[in-house]
Parts: C-alpha cells; structure tokens; sequence
C-alpha cells in the first residue's frame, strides 16, 4: 500500500510540475545588460518620451512650465533644436510617426502635432491620461500609467483597440515610456528599474529586462529620478536608456542571465 502511495504522489508531482513553473514565471524570459556606450545628458531633462529618428534623439521633457521638445545630438549630448511647451502642460510621451511628430500632455487631454522643424501643425484631444507613446506600422500606441495599452489611427486618432498588460495572469499597472522594437513593444514601468516586452497581440509580457545598477546615485552630487526614456536605432539595432534628470543616455545591449 505505501508504495501505491509514493507512486501517486511522484505522478501527482509530475502532473503539476509544468503548472508551478509557469506559476513561478518560467515562461517569461528573464535579460541582464551590457553598457556599450554612454553619451552625454542634460541633467536638467526630465524625460517623459525618447526616440531616435534619422541620426538624432528626440525627446519629450515634463514638469508644469518647463515641458519641452528636443532635438538632441546623440554623441556630445547638444540641443539642436528646443520647443518650449505652455506652462500649463505637462509634456509626456513622443513618437515620430510619417515624417510628424506627435506629443501627449499628461492630465490635460490634450497632444500635438509637429513637423520636423516642430512647427505645430495640429492637435487632439482624449479622454484619458497621456503618458508613454510609440507606433508600429499601422497605430501609434500610448500607454495611461494603468495597464492598459491603447492602439490609436494616426488618421482620425481614434481608439481602435487595446490590450490589458498581465504578467502570469497578474495586472501590470504604472506602464509609462514606450518603444515599439522588432514586433513587440517595451515599456519603462514607473519608479522600477527594469523594462517588459509586451505581446502587442494580447498584452502578455514575455520578458524583462533588469536594469538595477545601470547608473549609481551616489556618483552625483544631486537627485536623480527615475528610469524613464527607450530609444531604437533600428538601422544598426542599438537600443538607448536613460532616466529623468539623468546625466547619461546608455547605449546597452541585453544578454542572457
């Protein structure tokens, strides 16, 4: 009779192995990173939204009266070109969709539209909080700092869709600063040190990129804020971090644990 019980119990052991180990999250891909390079900041940027777009930076800063769009040369960290944003915005996330630059505010309902040059071509309105932005072929994709992702028509810039982010059937909520990278989207999450890669089909993160340690506060003589800015050089496949008020944009690569 005992053995009949340890043989039950093994099989009973064997038959639950694969669900404990998607419980414990074997199914989600865990990276570590290399630095490649670093390249200058502006210390005083609180970085709400970065892109790379045909050799330069763009990026979107926050903070009530003093939100900005800039044009930022990679290597030395120079600002190119720099629109001031109204004190009553608070500036989010970018994207460089078509040729147009697209900006989210974060309480105001509010975004804009700019050409290159950042001359203001239009804006638009929504409903929700507007915090990172990106785009794949067909949508631009903003985030609401929930866990929900939205796909918008850059057209009519409407809600066409959205997805809710789980890791292991669990809500991932403060999703914020956006990247669309080779199929799948990667988000900064608010005040952690790490990135998801996001199923775009069904909100599912698949990976996570742990970047504790990539900058050491106490290296600087004043606050730092949080992790906050994904930028692709999809030409030469160079992925950039950075965070508000950080003094160093990274350029890393990501390798297995």
């Amino acid at each position: 009779m005992r053995k009949y019980k340890i043989f039950f119990a093994l099989l009973l052991f064997l038959i639950l192995l694969p669900l404990s180990a998607e419980t414990l999250g074997a199914n989600i891909k865990y990276y570590d990173y290399k630095i490649i390079n670093s390249y200058p900041h502006d210390r005083e940027a609180f970085t709400q939204g970065l892109e790379f777009y045909n050799g330069y930076l763009y990026e979107g800063t926050g903070l009530n009266s003093k939100s900005s769009l800039r044009k930022v040369n990679l290597k030395n960290g120079d600002i190119i070109k720099k629109k001031i944003i109204a004190d009553k915005y608070f500036g989010e996330g970018i994207t460089i969709y078509n040729d147009k630059i697209y900006q989210l505010t974060w309480k105001s309902g509010v975004g804009f539209i700019y050409n290159l040059d950042f001359k203001l071509i239009d804006n638009f309105t929504y409903d929700y909080q507007g915090w990172g932005l990106t785009h794949d072929k067909d949508h631009l994709i903003v985030s609401d700092g929930t866990n929900v992702i939205r796909f918008l028509d850059p057209g009519t810039l409407k809600v066409v869709k959205k997805i809710e982010v789980t890791k292991n059937d669990k809500k991932v909520t403060k999703i914020n600063e956006l990247e669309y990278i080779k199929g799948e989207i990667y988000a900064n999450i608010w005040q952690e040190n790490y990135i998801v890669i996001i199923n775009p089909q069904n909100g599912k993160v698949t990976a996570i990129i742990d970047l504790e340690g990539i900058i050491n506060p106490r290296n600087y003589d004043y606050e730092l804020n949080v992790l906050n800015g994904i930028a692709y050089d999809s030409e030469n496949d160079h992925l950039f971090v950075t965070g508000k008020l950080w003094p160093k944009v990274f350029e890393i690569k990501i390798i297995s644990y």
